[in-house]
């Protein structure tokens, strides 16, 4: 069993019965999501709402019931990867390009927990690019606005034509100067007109599963 597979299993743990869930998108979670795929054969009864359409999928292929918002009145858990975390717990998210609909879910539920392998834990957010979707519409201007702020954009590409997320938007990969911080950026980013959402989580953490050196399973929280 790999590293990712041993948080990702590890997140199901906190999953009881009649939970309405988050499902977040990635490499990790992958597993969390085929291992409820296989309890809710045994007779675990939940319901998920997928963060992207490649994770939609792969939960109807596990037999996990799809809901909406529209048709629940609350998410009890929601659980996601990341690209890094910080020791307070604070994350870049987007490397599969679904940060809108992970923000939007990790934010409506009560508890978001987010698993991780030992290699996704850093010291200081920053050496994987931020992750920031904007919609096509001006996008040249909104580009230039965060380079203003001190960020260094480079549109993501799929091949040779830009990378559309299931929004329908374009993804800048952004290069952060040392000296930001979370918090702030992630605020002013948001102002600009035509970003619609950037890969910054902070304040949302509640349980970051993981491994310390001896490949043992570790519960990080606030």
């Amino acid at each position: 069993m790999n590293d990712k597979q041993i948080v990702g299993e590890k997140a199901v743990e906190f999953v009881k019965d009649g939970m309405v869930l988050g499902l977040g998108t990635g490499s990790t979670v992958q597993y969390t999501i085929q291992k409820l795929g296989e309890l809710v054969k045994e007779g675990l009864n939940i319901k998920g709402i997928p963060t992207s359409i490649q994770t939609e999928r792969l939960a109807k292929e596990v037999g996990i019931p799809i809901t909406n918002f529209s048709e629940i009145q609350r998410i009890d858990l929601a659980i996601d990867g990341a690209d890094e975390v910080n020791p307070n717990l604070e994350l870049i998210k987007g490397g599969g390009g679904a940060l809108l609909r992970e923000k939007i879910i990790a934010k409506a539920a009560k508890k978001f927990i987010v698993v991780a392998d030992p290699s996704k834990m850093v010291m200081k957010l920053g050496q994987f690019r931020l992750p920031v979707e904007v919609i096509q519409f001006g996008m040249e201007m909104t580009e230039k606005q965060i380079r203003e702020l001190g960020l260094i954009p480079e549109i993501r590409l799929n091949e040779t034509s830009p990378f559309v997320t299931d929004n329908g938007n374009f993804i800048f990969d952004c290069s952060i100067p040392d000296n930001v911080e979370s918090e702030i950026i992630e605020q002013e980013l948001n102002m600009i007109p035509g970003v619609v959402e950037n890969g910054l989580f902070v304040g949302i953490t509640d349980l970051v599963i993981t491994l310390d050196q001896q490949k043992k399973v570790i519960l990080l929280s606030k």
